[in-house]
């Protein structure tokens, strides 16, 4: 996993700025460009300060705001004090950058956060390189409180946030770990008709739980892992993925975001948008599959949602359950894939007798270019769970 273009500045404002200078004559402008350098190869964007104030191993800007990019808008990010600068190597370190709290009032919304800080931040001289020493990094980057609130009520808060990362003995992988904590959403703030009656028929009217990610990126081989990335919320369920590719190397990042601002700047936007998807279809062909899986455990939810649906169709939860069950058979036997037509069938009899966790895998023998996942899904799609090894189970 949209939401407002205010929201993306904030996430993006609050997760990934850091700021140096040198430790004699440090050159706070030099520090500004090296960063927003650093800030435009990975995101296209870069900080704009006001005002820049050198004292000591201290640098303090004024008056900043987060620029997302062409046509994105910008993010007020008023003081930003950095401390512990030193100058490394034509790059900088710095020890911790502390952000001004947020507080961004646009129409009838507003955003609020505070105690945003960043600690073991790393600036590179160069980004044109392809190893580690050409990426922004941090060891750590936290937040406190955030909050949204909608004509003055608050819809949705998040009580803390916190990313660590981690880099290899030889400089060649980072491990991350983000955690997101005490995640609220009042939902009867929806005001479609039709949903809110939904949301009502299930009883959740709230949201409440938390957000974790784990993984790790090898640049060499490009070889980006996430080994979780789980929704849990209460009364509902977790969502839990992982998948595995190669070929996300620094080049590809950078090719990536070059066609992101090349359409952009293009003021055609159907034009832009056909140029961008031959691109990407060109940098899909650096790709390879190595593992996916999604998986969901529930709490609660399952029985809710198949009673609601079934009063909708004029039946009993139960009755729509047997339903399902019989026509999941049916319906993928269209698509000639016989086992994982019996394995799916056989997982969803399961699940829905007893709702516990559904899990789908794929992991094949050995990892497929995604030219040849394309080629398979173009040519021979009834072969695609074959060649990337897909399992389903339940209650596992």
């Amino acid at each position: 996993m949209r939401y407002s273009s205010s929201i993306r500045l904030l996430a993006a404002g609050t997760t990934l700025i850091a700021l140096g200078t040198p430790a004699l004559a440090l050159d706070g402008n030099d520090l500004v460009k090296k960063l927003n350098g650093a800030l435009y190869m990975q995101q296209g964007a870069g900080i704009v300060p006001g005002s820049v104030e050198v004292n000591g191993s201290n640098v303090t800007l004024r008056n900043s705001r987060f620029e997302a990019g062409t046509g994105q808008g910008s993010l007020p990010l008023g003081t930003i004090e950095m401390e512990g600068v030193e100058e490394d190597a034509g790059g900088y370190t710095i020890e911790t950058v502390t952000f001004e709290n947020v507080d961004v009032r646009q129409e009838k919304t507003e955003i609020r956060a505070s105690d945003i800080v960043m600690s073991g931040v790393t600036v590179p001289a160069s980004t044109t390189g392809n190893s580690l020493d050409s990426v922004l990094l941090y060891d750590e980057a936290t937040t406190g409180p955030m909050e949204i609130k909608l004509d003055g009520k608050s819809v949705a808060s998040i009580g803390s946030s916190k990313l660590t990362t981690d880099v290899s003995n030889d400089d060649k992988k980072i491990s991350f770990d983000l955690q997101v904590a005490d995640i609220k959403a009042d939902l009867g703030t929806i005001d479609d008709p039709a949903t809110k009656q939904t949301i009502s028929d299930l009883g959740v009217t709230s949201l409440d739980g938390k957000v974790s990610m784990t993984g790790s990126w090898d640049l060499e081989p490009g070889t980006l892992a996430i080994e979780e990335y789980a929704f849990d919320f209460a009364n509902i369920g977790k969502l839990d993925m992982a998948f595995s590719l190669s070929g996300y190397t620094l080049d590809f990042v950078r090719s990536a975001n070059e066609t992101a601002r090349a359409m952009e700047a293009n003021p055609n936007k159907q034009e832009a948008e056909q140029a961008a998807n031959l691109a990407m279809l060109g940098l899909m062909q650096r790709l390879t599959f190595n593992s996916a899986m999604i998986s969901f455990a529930d709490d609660g939810i399952t029985e809710k949602a198949l009673d609601v649906v079934g009063k909708q169709q004029g039946t009993s939860g139960d009755q729509l359950a047997q339903m399902i069950k019989a026509m999941t058979p049916i319906v993928l036997a269209q698509y000639n894939v016989p086992e994982l037509q019996n394995a799916l069938s056989q997982a969803v009899n399961t699940y829905l007798d007893n709702p516990g966790s559904l899990t789908i895998t794929a992991q094949p023998q050995s990892p497929v270019p995604f030219p040849m996942i394309l080629g398979a899904g173009m040519g021979a799609p009834n072969t695609l769970p074959q060649v990337l090894g897909v399992t389903v189970k339940a209650n596992d």
